[in-house]
């Protein structure tokens, strides 16, 4: 699987870019804040968006969605309905609603989505919002704002909770093996170094 990566504006999110060698489409997670930067990077990649999957629904990881449809006209949009409804969204932190979204398609635990031929399985992980969730592809974790390098997602927006994003770090700690991890910010991790040295993550795990 090719995996590429931007960093948009506003607040340098990290926008992925998954599709199969020899396929014409593939997925885009988190489109950030500049549509015109995922959908050129789209196209020097030769890949038409199949979907836009979501880790949560905060504007720095959203922002995109709206201009993306617009070059891409009913295309798919995966997101958790904890972050497209009242008393949440709409607002200038959660600016997506689920019935501005024709194309929504809501994204539920432990299910597993195969898009352009690509796996992925779903994880909600609330605590930096109640629409959270964690992507795996392989042996990738897409962690959106709840795991870091070294730190976790914060909780004091509307929606964060402390004792929701611990119950979620241990979650992903317990995971069978190691994994890359690919957060919504700063650089990529893995899974082991996160349960040796993530003083968040230790402590989730302890409990």
């Amino acid at each position: 699987m090719e995996l590429h990566i931007l960093s948009l504006p506003p607040l340098g999110a990290n926008c992925y870019l998954l599709k199969l060698p020899g396929r014409p489409d593939g997925l885009v997670i988190d489109p950030g804040g500049a549509p015109e930067t995922v959908a050129n990077a789209c196209r020097e990649l030769g890949m038409t968006p199949a979907a836009i999957l979501l880790t949560h629904g905060h504007f720095d990881h959203v922002g995109g969605v709206e201009g993306l449809l617009k070059t891409y006209p009913g295309l798919p949009i995966y997101a958790h309905p904890g972050d497209l409804s009242q008393p949440f969204a709409p607002s200038d932190l959660f600016p997506l609603a689920s019935a501005s979204l024709s194309s929504w398609k809501a994204l539920h635990d432990n299910e597993t989505l195969s898009i352009a031929e690509i796996e992925l399985h779903v994880f909600c992980t609330p605590g930096h919002s109640k629409g959270s969730v964690v992507f795996r592809a392989e042996d990738r974790l897409f962690t959106g704002d709840t795991l870091f390098c070294g730190s976790m997602g914060r909780t004091d927006f509307p929606g964060g909770s402390v004792g929701e994003m611990i119950a979620s770090l241990k979650r992903l700690g317990e995971l069978e093996g190691d994994c890359k991890v690919y957060p919504g910010h700063d650089r990529p991790t893995t899974l082991d170094s996160e349960r040796r040295s993530n003083p968040y993550m230790v402590e989730a795990m302890a409990r």
